[in-house]
């Protein structure tokens, strides 16, 4: 009778073994298919980051290219009717000296 109990004994503990190892080895199936799905999910948004970066400079330099004096003085003398003075009707204001308080 005692070396039945055993032989029971031995076997559940082989099947315990096994089911941890099964649920081992499937949670770490599991959450190596999560890392390649986040690591394809970061990889793609890093893609779209370099895509926006590069949109952003591109549209900085339009920018650029509109605000710059080349554009903007044909326009200026077209719609406003202004135009760049000569160097003599140019007046240089100086700034005043800060007086420094007495004691």
């Amino acid at each position: 009778m005692a070396k039945r109990r055993v032989a029971r004994r031995g076997r559940s503990v082989v099947a315990l073994a096994l089911i941890a190892f099964v649920a081992v080895a499937t949670s770490v199936i599991w959450r190596r298919a999560q890392g390649v799905t986040r690591a394809s999910e970061l990889a793609r948004l890093a893609e779209r980051r370099q895509q926006l970066e590069s949109e952003r400079e591109k549209l900085a330099g339009e920018l650029r290219d509109a605000a710059s004096r080349r554009r903007l003085v044909p326009v200026v003398e077209q719609k406003l009717g202004m135009r760049v003075p000569n160097d003599s009707q140019v007046i240089i204001l100086q700034r005043p000296l800060p007086t420094t308080p007495r004691p």
